[in-house]
């Protein structure tokens, strides 16, 4: 088997404790492991005496490897592993694997949990660290293993660890359905926050933040449990009880390690509230957080554009978005789209020649996206039947005829396409339309006009003008 690497290994190794040992035993490895956090010169030394008064006690032995497992001295833990492996303890040989987990050498750890439970068929933490290490081997081999040890130790809480195998493995609905086996009261904060997030992702959101109360009832300082409880408000725009939560994962949760995604999604909730500076100060604040990141920095630029826009400021928000794509490599043609229906909708609060050339503006940006991806046909389709109805609107009674060259280009395509879709139809009844309105009220060309309207007809047979138009 090849050596495995597993992203949460160091913590699983150093969250291992010590099996339960009566008082005298525990007294003993209690003060082996002071000597070991002593560092001093002969610290081996007077180890090595507490473990000749306890060479037939497998549970101080293993103590003693442990303690020196979790001073990072792995040749001394190996050392007294392996004195527990003589008297064929159980917990000597998980202290092995552990070791070998450490070295990134998986074929070994998992035979030695493997002799673990050899030894002892009720040592669940060996089922337990056997699935783990095995999941990326055979993921069902360590399902089946975990089941073994429902049927072993029945009244274990299999689930959990079953549980959270399908979590790392991203199976969301196998998590979940484990998940909900067990009881809430066992399980730990981090647990809980794992078990939120997957009825979140699949969008359950009350179920989700069934969870995250009864966790907070256990762990109210838990900032795992408070960020999915701001991630489940936002999404249901309860923006008042996103901004509680937001404050408690922020201000009273314990080890929050902050991402730039708290800050965008405490931005978020006063986004719905409607308190755009304080978001905006916010997503500069995620921008410092993500700072290595240059795509992630670049991305909140389109995010203060966006609150610059609810707020008003049309110029801020344009500025900001400009600063997005002048940091985006890649263009797509939604990035130059969403910048145009900037100033179409910035139209809306102007009047006049204002008005106008916001429009224009917004045809200008439109004609540059057509020209970036010239040979990218539904683009380009998209990008002329738009400017086809930003042109009828700055020439209304159509005698520029602003619009015609656009419909025109637009009617070509569309024509030549051999399996027009519906939405495809739908773009060459618009061009018809126009065509028609331009031949009837500016050429007076009743003639042309009924052409166009025949063509109309042919897509679709109950379209009341061009049927008013055939009368004519």
């Amino acid at each position: 088997m090849k050596a495995i690497k597993y992203v949460f290994l160091g913590a699983l190794m150093l969250s291992v404790s010590a099996p339960a040992a009566a008082q005298e035993e525990k007294a003993a490895i209690d003060q082996a492991a002071q000597i070991i956090k002593s560092n001093a010169p002969d610290a081996a030394k007077q180890v090595q005496a507490i473990y000749k008064k306890n060479k037939k006690n497998g549970e101080v032995i293993v103590g003693i490897g442990r303690a020196f497992f979790e001073a990072r001295d792995t040749a001394n833990a190996r050392v007294y592993a392996e004195y527990g492996t003589k008297l064929k303890y159980s917990p000597a040989y998980v202290l092995l694997g552990d070791l070998a987990a450490l070295a990134d050498d998986g074929g070994a750890a998992a035979k030695y949990y493997d002799q673990a439970i050899y030894f002892d068929e009720t040592n669940a933490e060996a089922y337990r660290k056997y699935a783990i290490i095995y999941s990326r081997i055979s993921f069902q081999s360590s399902i089946d293993k975990l089941e073994q040890l429902r049927s072993k130790v029945p009244g274990y809480p299999v689930d959990l660890p079953i549980a959270r195998l399908y979590d790392n493995a991203g199976k969301i609905d196998e998590a979940i359905r484990h998940y909900e086996k067990v009881d809430r009261s066992q399980m730990e904060a981090g647990d809980l926050g794992k078990f939120a997030l997957k009825y979140y992702l699949n969008k359950d959101y009350d179920k989700s933040m069934s969870v995250v109360a009864d966790g907070l009832k256990k762990f109210p300082r838990s900032s795992s449990l408070n960020r999915v409880g701001l991630m489940n408000t936002i999404a249901q725009e309860k923006f008042d009880d996103a901004l509680n939560y937001a404050d408690r994962l922020f201000n009273k949760s314990d080890s929050a390690d902050l991402k730039d995604f708290d800050y965008n999604n405490y931005a978020k909730a006063y986004i719905g509230k409607g308190n755009f500076d304080e978001a905006i100060g916010l997503y500069r604040k995620a921008m410092e957080v993500s700072q290595a990141d240059k795509d992630a920095v670049n991305n909140l630029y389109k995010e203060i554009s966006d609150a610059y826009m609810k707020k008003g400021d049309f110029d801020a928000a344009v500025a900001e978005y400009r600063k997005y794509l002048d940091g985006t490599s890649s263009k797509t043609a939604s990035d130059y789209s969403t910048l145009a229906e900037m100033y179409y909708k910035h139209a809306a609060d102007l009047q006049g020649d204002e008005q106008m050339a916001s429009i224009k503006q917004a045809d200008d940006i439109y004609k540059e996206l057509q020209e970036r991806f010239a040979n990218n046909q539904d683009v380009v389709a998209y990008v002329l039947n738009r400017r086809g109805t930003l042109n009828v609107i700055m020439d209304p009674d159509s005698k520029q005829g602003l619009a015609k060259p656009v419909f025109e280009q637009l009617m070509q395509m569309m024509e030549a396409k051999a399996d027009r879709s519906d939405s495809d139809n739908k773009k060459l009844i618009t061009c018809y339309r126009y065509m028609l309105s331009y031949d009837l009220l500016v050429q007076d060309n009743k003639a042309a006009a009924k052409e166009w309207a025949q063509k109309i007809l042919t897509l679709d047979p109950e379209n009341e003008q061009a049927k008013a138009v055939m009368e004519l």
